[in-house]
């Protein structure tokens, strides 16, 4: 029996889907149940280049599987910022699906094939990703939007109705405030926003929601400020290994 947050999953993992593929895009909504992590696979059905957003080092065989099932050929792995709560799967993916490339934002201070800043753009057949830079979370969060700006892959500068900690890794709660505010919310209404991380079964949400309904994003900068600086959360487990791992594009160096 699959529970309520399963089901919810499922549900809207298939219903964004089918809207994605009206767009004649491939997509597909992919989940690490450890870290509670997103991964996010876009692809162009006629050249088959795809990219892959945010893999988790655990779920790498499940992702290359997936990309060789539906005969694609990954062409990025793309990290929105140098993670904190589990190892990013780019270093084996390279590895596993020969040709693909590895992209972080060059702030990040990781090491990358590619390195991008605000601006650039991510091309895979007709459709492409443009890199808007949204630190606060850490100095080198990126959001990612498709070029039809219908969809955004926020990481963790923008949760559904949160957003990432500001406690760690050069986090700063007013630039996130301002990130959020200038590259997100700028985006159109009825754009879906994708987040790297959800902890109560939801999968999607859009700007419009989230300009009226994130319980931290619609009150005023001093007050989000002083909500950031007063969460008190423990720190991720994984921090002491995943950081120094993702430095190096989640292969351990020796």
């Amino acid at each position: 029996m699959l529970s309520s947050v399963s089901k919810t999953l499922i549900g809207g993992i298939r219903g964004f889907g089918v809207m994605a593929a009206a767009r004649g895009l491939v997509f597909r909504q992919l989940f690490e149940p450890v870290s509670c992590t997103y991964t996010y696979l876009l692809a162009d059905p006629d050249s088959k280049e795809a990219v892959l957003i945010d893999p988790v080092l655990e779920t790498a065989n499940r992702d290359a599987k997936l990309v060789k099932d539906l005969g694609l050929k990954m062409v990025y792995a793309a990290n929105t910022h140098c993670h904190a709560d589990h190892i990013t799967g780019t270093g084996v993916l390279k590895k596993l699906l020969p040709g693909c490339r590895s992209v972080i934002s060059k702030d990040s201070g990781a090491l990358a094939d590619i390195h991008i800043q605000e601006g650039d753009v991510i091309k895979f057949g007709k459709y492409s990703l443009e890199a808007r830079s949204t630190p606060g979370h850490t100095d080198g969060c990126l959001t990612y939007v498709l070029s039809d700006q219908s969809m955004a892959f926020t990481g963790d500068a923008l949760l559904i109705r949160g957003c990432g900690r500001t406690d760690f890794q050069q986090g700063c709660p007013s630039t996130l405030y301002n990130s959020v505010h200038s590259k997100i919310f700028t985006l159109p209404d009825n754009c879906y926003l994708y987040p790297a991380h959800d902890y109560t079964g939801q999968t999607v949400t859009t700007v419009d929601e989230e300009k009226r309904l994130n319980p931290r994003l619609t009150k005023s900068e001093a007050e989000f400020v002083k909500i950031m600086n007063n969460l008190n959360l423990p720190r991720p487990k994984q921090i002491d290994i995943a950081v120094p791992a993702n430095l190096v594009c989640g292969v351990q160096e020796k």
